[in-house]
């Protein structure tokens, strides 16, 4: 039964016969031309791309829902119903969406005939008279009058065309508990699912949460920890598609972290011959292959192409024509699993060599000034000895190198046979050369020593430096060069502090400049100001080079241009504002480490294919793309995700579904050439009903971070906020007409699977990626931009919507950490601490009357006024408070890529202003709407594509 999450209707009113009328598409004839990337003329002519949804209602069975094989008609939904009120008091609407719509008011209100009280003439709705409208929202009737039956009664409203306005009672503000909670949506499906077993072992069905920790078995479909969709369930056909508008989409993490209490990946070798593959769309062996004729070949699930089993795979079929060893074999009964390549997969057919690891260090005045060198090089001498390395290996296979840098560069000789190392300087910058070729790459065990001396020189040698101009695409240049001319992929580690002004390839000018903000040059600052770095990413891709970039930057460094090649090769980008050795020096090595001893594919490519009637259209991520099918990717690590969208291409079989392969040839820390392969079967119905019931909002919330941030690069960000605020009402509007149960205009109905769809687009469209501000550094907007590019679905949810965790009801006796409340001002309480984390920050908020008992646990001082803001740690004091904030800390912590930075926020304060940008339901202090003013906007533009 098709869950419909959220209604919005007076108590009072009661289902109403259909509204007929309306053109199947919303809106002129030619708004479609704004399919695909936001209207952008380049992209391929492309379906719509809708928003964020999240999983079944926690009223659906906490197994799996049914899975919906096969056409079915879906009963007329329930619907939760919470009443809007008659038009808020807001001034007229102003025309710029950086206040997105925080000015419109609410459509009227409808009395309808009906039954006064709980007696509801379809059982299949909820009203609210009779019950609270759902798990956390308070019953509404309080705001209305007694409950009457007359007949319809209109109050003054909002959109044109409306009927006839008689004034009705006076305006009430929207209730914000009565609007959808994301917080109760993540508790619910906790409570539901939580700590429970899922079996992938039915094709369509929707995962728990993203936000949901239990164990996931994988029975045929790969886990979602590699695979997320936007929905479950494709419409059959283009036309359905697009009249829903929501995008088809895959958020895949090849290489996600698997928890310990859940199997590794099984690896597959069946030697000389290598991979079994269909003859015609070359798609792997995988659970979705038929065997037919006794067992002596098979139907390929993607083309429909039958095929020869090879002599050496073959075995006899049982009496349901499975094969007798089906599980046995990985790749026969399990979603994702590994083979082991052969020669033929390799670069000029030859084995791959363990990748290099090459460490590029900025040795300008002000590194060696701060203590940044010193910190790098003494952190090194340990950070070396725990170079990632396979389960069975004793050592790591992975070689080091060194560079030191300014305006020119210096390479080092390690060779373990030298008592020390030798220098030796590059100043020709223009046609970068490596000097040396034996003892450049050396295998830190056999080295040791002679590294080590290295690590203690380096901070004395450039002591007395006064050089504070540097260089920077030379420097990549140089360490793509070693790692070509050693044959071997790997990764350079590139430590740099400021703008690189001297001469050299790829000079960058400060081109900062506000005024270009809410113009349409603003998409300038986005891209890179010269062509260089496209042509050395390139390069790099083409050599198995990826490049992170640890940047420390005191004022503007054009991250749009200086982090495109780290975009591009699959590299991590960290930055340090301001860095101050004793204040930032924890964050920077904790993620120094993390990034070091993080298991990654590299010198990879990724080939996505699907079954018959569509195919993948565009792709988002850290990527490279040569052509339309391969996504090239220096490295890939554990955090990365490739967010793919597809579109139709014909018709689709409800009986088959719509399967999908996703295949990454890569090299592996030892330097064995595998395929990393995952599949993934969902369902297709011609009912939109099924495809909405199958949305997931955190992987919508993905999708549409990233086409916008990409669309940023070639519209107007009016433009792109628009896209979204429309999409929303398009998405949400085509479920009202097509879905639900019939009732009166002004009722906002919302899906049960997206009923947060609109907070979490709400968050999305006021990002300080998409709204220019003067307070905001473009080097920030430009550094959010690309972290989202390549984040996972886990990791854009918590982004887009923090969490808040209520740090003074800590239970000192359990283990378990307190439930999250929303965010905004009115949770925060004055005699209350709160802990918000976002993945890049952490802020501890004190209300004014905390209990000294809590500030003297956690900072060891009598009182609030006893506490450092500029403090960026706590103490580690021998308390039960202090002890379970810490064990909250790591927690939160030890689930993100980044290390977060941790402000103390002081109720009433100036520093309070940045914690507030992270209300996210509240109205921005930059423009941003609230939550409740953005849920009326998209309201109201329903009411307007419905009349």
């Amino acid at each position: 039964m098709s869950q419909q999450g959220y209604v919005a209707a007076p108590p009072y009113s009661q289902s109403q016969p259909g509204i007929g009328g309306f053109s199947s598409g919303f809106g002129p004839p030619n708004s479609s031309l704004h399919y695909g990337h936001y209207g952008d003329p380049n992209s391929s002519s492309s379906a719509p791309q809708p928003g964020p949804g999240t999983t079944p209602s926690p009223r659906m069975s906490s197994g799996h829902p049914a899975s919906f094989q096969g056409p079915q008609l879906s009963p007329p939904p329930t619907q939760q119903q919470v009443a809007l009120p008659p038009g808020s008091q807001v001034p007229p609407p102003a025309n710029n969406l950086n206040g997105l719509c925080a000015q419109l008011s609410l459509p009227p209100m409808a009395r309808q005939d009906g039954i006064p009280g709980p007696v509801s003439p379809n059982p299949n709705l909820q009203q609210l008279s009779a019950q609270p409208p759902g798990p956390g929202y308070h019953p509404q009737q309080s705001n209305y009058g007694p409950q009457m039956a007359g007949s319809q009664l209109s109050y003054p409203g909002a959109f044109p065309g409306g009927p006839a306005q008689l004034s009705g009672p006076q305006q009430k503000k929207l209730d914000p508990d009565s609007i959808p909670s994301p917080i109760q949506v993540i508790e619910n499906d906790k409570a539901s699912r939580g700590g429970q077993i899922y079996a992938t072992n039915t094709r369509g069905q929707v995962p728990p949460l993203v936000t949901t920790d239990c164990v996931i078995q994988d029975q045929g479909h790969a886990s979602p920890r590699y695979i997320r969709c936007t929905t479950y369930c494709f419409p059959s056909s283009s036309d359905l598609a697009k009249q829903a508008r929501v995008p088809l989409a895959a958020v895949i993490q090849p290489f996600a972290v698997v928890p310990p209490n859940e199997t590794p990946l099984y690896v597959v070798n069946h030697g000389e011959t290598g991979p079994i593959r269909c003859n015609r769309c070359k798609a792997y062996m995988c659970p979705f292959m038929q065997f037919i004729e006794g067992g002596r070949r098979y139907q390929c699930g993607f083309c429909n192409c039958v095929n020869d089993v090879p002599p050496f795979f073959f075995q006899h079929l049982d009496h349901i024509g499975q094969r007798v060893d089906h599980y046995e074999r990985p790749e026969l009964s399990l979603g994702s699993y590994e083979y082991v390549a052969t020669l033929d997969y390799c670069r000029n057919n030859k084995p791959p060599k363990p990748p290099a690891y090459i460490f590029m260090i900025d040795v300008s005045y002000r590194n060696i000034n701060s203590g940044l060198v010193k910190l790098i090089c003494d952190e090194l001498k340990t950070l070396l000895d725990k170079l990632p390395r396979e389960e069975q290996e004793e050592s790591s296979a992975i070689q080091v190198g060194f560079v030191t840098y300014n305006k020119v560069l210096h390479f080092f000789n390690v060779k373990s046979s030298l008592a020390q190392p030798q220098m030796m300087v590059v100043s020709d910058v223009g046609e970068v050369f490596v000097p040396l070729l034996d003892g450049f790459l050396v295998n830190f065990q056999e080295s040791r020593s002679v590294v080590i001396n290295l690590l203690d020189q380096i901070p004395e040698m450039f002591a007395d430096t006064n050089e504070s101009e540097t260089i920077f695409a030379p420097v990549i240049q140089a360490g793509m060069e070693a790692l070509k001319a050693a044959e071997c992929a790997g990764k350079l580690f590139i430590f740099h502090s400021s703008l690189p002004t001297a001469e050299a390839p790829g000079k960058l000018r400060n081109r900062d400049d506000k005024k270009l903000l809410n113009t349409d040059k603003e998409k300038t600052l986005f891209q890179p100001q010269v062509n260089s770095y496209e042509s050395l990413a390139r390069d790099c891709v083409a050599n198995g080079c990826c490049v992170n970039l640890f940047l420390f930057p005191n004022q503007y460094v054009d991250i749009a241009s200086m982090g495109l090649v780290t975009l591009y090769t699959g590299g991590t980008l960290y930055k340090y504002n301001n860095f101050q050795l004793d204040a930032d020096s924890p964050r920077f090595l904790s993620d120094l480490r993390k990034d070091i001893e993080k298991k990654a594919g590299f010198d990879a490519i990724m080939r996505v294919r699907t079954s018959t009637g569509f195919r993948a259209t565009d792709f988002f991520g850290a990527i490279y793309m040569n052509n339309t099918t391969d996504v090239e990717m220096a490295a890939v690590d554990c955090d990365k995700a490739v967010t793919v969208e597809f579109k139709h291409d014909d018709k689709l079989n409800e009986d088959s579904g719509a399967l999908i392969q996703c295949a990454v040839l890569y090299t592996s820390i030892s330097g064995q050439r595998r395929l990393r392969i995952h599949n993934i079967g969902l369902n297709c119905s011609s009912q939109l009903a099924d495809v909405y019931k199958s949305c997931e909002t955190d992987a919508l919330i993905n999708f549409f971070a990233k086409s916008a941030f990409k669309a940023i690069l070639s519209q107007p960000l009016k433009t792109v906020r628009e896209m979204l605020v429309n999409q929303t009402a398009h998405m949400l509007a085509c479920y009202r007409k097509n879905c639900a149960s019939p009732s009166a205009v002004s009722q906002l109905i919302l899906p049960d699977a997206m009923k947060v769809l609109p907070v979490y687009m709400n968050c999305l469209s006021k990002s300080c990626v998409l709204v220019g501000r003067p307070e905001i550094p473009t080097d920030e907007r430009a550094y959010h931009r690309q972290l989202v590019t390549s984040m996972g679905v886990a990791d854009t949810q918590l982004f887009f919507y923090p969490q808040l965790l209520p740090v003074h009801s800590l239970d000192l006796k359990s283990d378990a950490i307190p439930a999250a409340v929303r965010c905004s001002e009115e949770r925060l309480s004055e005699g209350g601490a709160f802990l918000l984390a976002n993945g890049l920050s952490m802020f501890l908020w004190l209300g004014v009357s905390v209990p000294p008992e809590l500030i003297q646990g956690l900072f060891n001082v009598p009182s609030l006024a006893h506490i450092s803001t500029e403090a960026t740690s706590l103490p580690d004091l021998d308390n039960p408070y202090s002890k379970k904030f810490k064990s909250v800390l790591k927690h939160i912590q030890s689930q993100k890529p980044y290390t977060m930075k941790l402000m103390i926020v002081k109720q009433r304060e100036q520093p309070e202003m940045v914690f507030r940008q992270f209300l996210v339901e509240d109205k921005s202090i930059y423009g941003g709407a609230s939550y409740v003013d953005f849920l009326c906007c998209v309201h109201k533009l329903i009411c307007q594509l419905l009349s």
